[in-house]
């Protein structure tokens, strides 16, 4: 379990610096930091996907809740001032935080009263629960809470002022009462502003508007951008607690009743065993555990062509689904976690987006037009289908339907695609990009500047283009189209070939780009990793093994690989500054979590030591209680120690972190089943 006492929560930055994070299923969220205070603009208690998984909509910024016991005064919450001063200090209140499968629960003490919080969203629903449970104690209990509300976009900010029509409406429960808040706000919307209601199961609320002005947000002002918010409060919430009540507090943009908070909380609480139960993990360590139901967060709904389908959310809080990150993660999420209807489901959504043999690398809202500047994104949909195939074998006709899509994507990118992407006729390998445009994982790009190009025959991608043809040329075989697999195994064969003949460096180790502009590039990327680590391997003996070396020297850190070496020109240890100092920094040597599930793969590939390889997810453990609570960050610096950046929560870091040790766990049940050998 994850769990903190007095020697976290007692330190104001230490409960600054960890936040949690709950979701739907559709792309909406609630998160917030340990000590109550909203540090980022997207801290809230209810952000709603009203397009799922899109149009994620900020309604409810936080509680302002305070106890009264025997008529003295305490706060449950910490706010942060732009004024620079920090009132209440509710902190200092909160005995204890822990997750509960993936609620946060807080356990807040003041004398001998205990009140234990509780905070989880209902699945498929844009409904937020928060309940106080009065534990222990001999006083009665009153308790007043504010909720602190807006209407925006999750990504901007709000600046007040502007109208909020507040009435009482139906409350859900007998005993309880409502309130329905409807804005006007102060920017044009793409649709009209959806009314949400906060509705309670016992106590009186009394409705007014009231604005608070200048609240700070201290996770803003370090990433460079605006960090002042206005917030209003919808009229106060009042409710006496006798030993043994709770109240519930349902925050939700729905229509429908909400079901009574005891029975939403045994349904989450079912929700996770059953996750845990498919994913056969009960023999597995806790924070192993604990991923598997990070993994279910990023797992959403997501409507294409009229009905629903699935898809996965990159990173919370501010990504939603990228084609790239979505193919990555499917793996991890949901072929090693058990859920392969949800992969195969995934797979046929995104066989939909195909356009020209490509991917889109952004999936916008509905109307808009994807994005399809990404030459991975389609390559590593091969992969994605691979383990999933791998896992429910060939008897499944989805994957005799999708058989189509992956020959037309090789016969797209042989022939010429967008963005100059195209088989070189002279080697058999794959050529990418023009003058402008970012294409590969390393995507920054301020304004026209493209911060790491690529141009030309980059490593990686050349390793997942003949694993594309290798896996479709199997697939081929298995349906009967000869030709197709005769086809397809002459190109991987030439392509194999031209790959050991072109990219090797003298330094020891791949070049990360050949063909470019200026010729090819020997700069020390963690790229060249997946040509030991994906299922066909384009190195083998010696090479393979001055590979994996060459990374676990000079790119290898505690949770991830740098994006550049210590040693070269442009490695920058620390990530901070605005917006384009962080875009210029962000391939330049922060470490990305995501690739050390391929580089502890890769380990095992050239040493066999299972053992030795597992060592190096050991310290993701700890992680899980840093930065973004039970879940796995984006990025850390690349110099120690090594501290965590970027999105709180990022699919396929969870994802590769979860499938390398699966990996490594077959291997270990494999080695116990050996016979002993023969000493005789």
């Amino acid at each position: 379990m994850i769990q903190f006492g007095r020697e976290v929560t007692g330190n104001l930055d230490a409960v600054l610096r960890r936040e949690w994070l709950v979701t739907n299923g559709l792309g909406g969220y609630a998160m917030g930091a340990l000590a109550g205070a909203r540090t980022r603009r997207y801290h809230s208690l209810l952000t709603a996907a009203l397009l799922p998984p899109t149009r994620r909509t900020l309604m409810v910024g936080a509680l302002d809740t305070w106890v009264e016991i025997n008529g003295r005064r305490s706060p449950l919450v910490t706010h942060e001032w732009a004024a620079g001063v920090v009132l209440p200090d509710g902190y200092r209140h909160l005995e204890s935080a822990h997750l509960e499968g993936t609620t946060p629960v807080f356990v807040w003490t003041m004398g001998d009263v205990r009140l234990v919080q509780r905070i989880w969203m209902a699945h498929g629903r844009n409904t937020t629960y928060v309940t106080y449970t009065y534990a222990r104690g001999s006083a009665n209990v009153r308790l007043v809470i504010k909720p602190l509300c807006t209407y925006r976009d999750h990504h901007r900010l709000t600046k007040g002022g502007y109208n909020v029509d507040i009435t009482p409406c139906e409350p859900a429960w007998p005993g309880g009462q409502g309130v329905s808040v409807q804005v006007a706000p102060d920017r044009p919307q793409t649709a009209a502003p959806r009314p949400f209601r906060i509705l309670t199961n016992r106590g009186t609320i009394n409705p007014g508007l009231e604005w608070w002005w200048s609240f700070h947000l201290a996770q803003e002002k370090q990433r460079g951008l605006d960090n002042e918010e206005d917030l209003f409060s919808s009229g106060p919430i009042t409710a006496q607690l006798n030993l043994g009540d709770t109240l519930a507090l349902v925050l939700t943009s729905e229509d429908e009743p909400p079901a009574p908070w005891h029975d939403a909380l045994l349904a989450e609480r079912q929700r996770q065993r059953e996750l845990l139960t498919c994913a056969d993990c009960a023999s597995a360590p806790s924070w192993i555990r604990q991923l598997v139901l990070a993994a279910d967060q990023f797992i959403v709904r997501r409507d294409v062509g009229g009905h629903q389908g699935t898809s996965i959310i990159a990173g919370y809080p501010w990504f939603t689904d990228w084609g790239r990150d979505t193919m990555i993660a499917l793996p991890g999420l949901t072929v090693t976690t058990g859920r392969l209807d949800d992969a195969i489901a995934i797979l046929k959504t995104y066989a939909e987006l195909v356009d020209q043999g490509m991917l889109p690398n952004r999936v916008p809202e509905a109307g808009q037009t994807p994005e399809y500047n990404t030459v991975d994104a389609t390559l590593w949909y091969f992969q994605a289908l691979y383990h999933s195939y791998q896992a429910r074998g060939i008897t499944d006709p989805a994957f005799r339907e999708l058989y189509p899509v992956l020959v037309d994507m090789i016969d797209w990118y042989a022939r010429g695609t967008r963005y100059n992407i195209h088989l070189d006729e002279n080697d058999g390998l794959l050529y990418a990009g023009e003058a402008g445009i970012q294409l590969t994982w390393m995507d920054a790009k301020i304004e026209d500047w493209v911060v790491t190009p690529r141009t030309g025959k980059p490593v990686e991608i050349n390793a997942l283009w003949y694993n594309a043809l290798r896996i479709t040329a199997e697939l081929a075989t298995e349906f009967g189209f000869h030709d197709d697999a005769r086809r397809f195994g002459e190109m991987a064969a030439r392509a194999y070939a031209s790959f050991n003949e072109r990219f090797w460096y003298s330094g020891g180790y791949l070049y990360d780009v050949i063909d470019g502009p200026d010729d090819s590039d020997p700069t020390l990327r963690p790229n060249q990793i997946f040509a030991v680590s994906l299922p066909f391997p384009l190195l083998e003996g010696d090479r393979a093994r001055a590979v994996v070396n060459m990374c676990a020297r000079e790119l290898v850190i505690s949770y991830g690989l740098r994006s550049l070496g210590s040693d070269e020109t442009n490695y920058v240890g620390h990530y901070s500054g605005d917006a384009p100092q962080r875009d210029s920094i962000y391939h330049q040597g922060p470490a990305w979590s995501w690739l050390l599930g391929p580089f502890v793969i890769a380990h095992y590939r050239v040493y066999g030591d299972a053992q030795v390889a597992l060592s190096y997810l050991e310290p993701v453990a700890n992680h899980l209680t840093d930065h973004g609570l039970g879940t796995v960050s984006e990025i850390f610096d690349g110099d120690p120690a090594h501290t965590p950046h970027g999105c709180i929560a990022q699919a396929w870091g969870v994802a590769e972190v979860l499938r390398a040790w699966h990996v490594l766990q077959l291997a270990l049940s494999a080695a116990r089943a050996e016979p002993p050998p023969n000493r005789s």
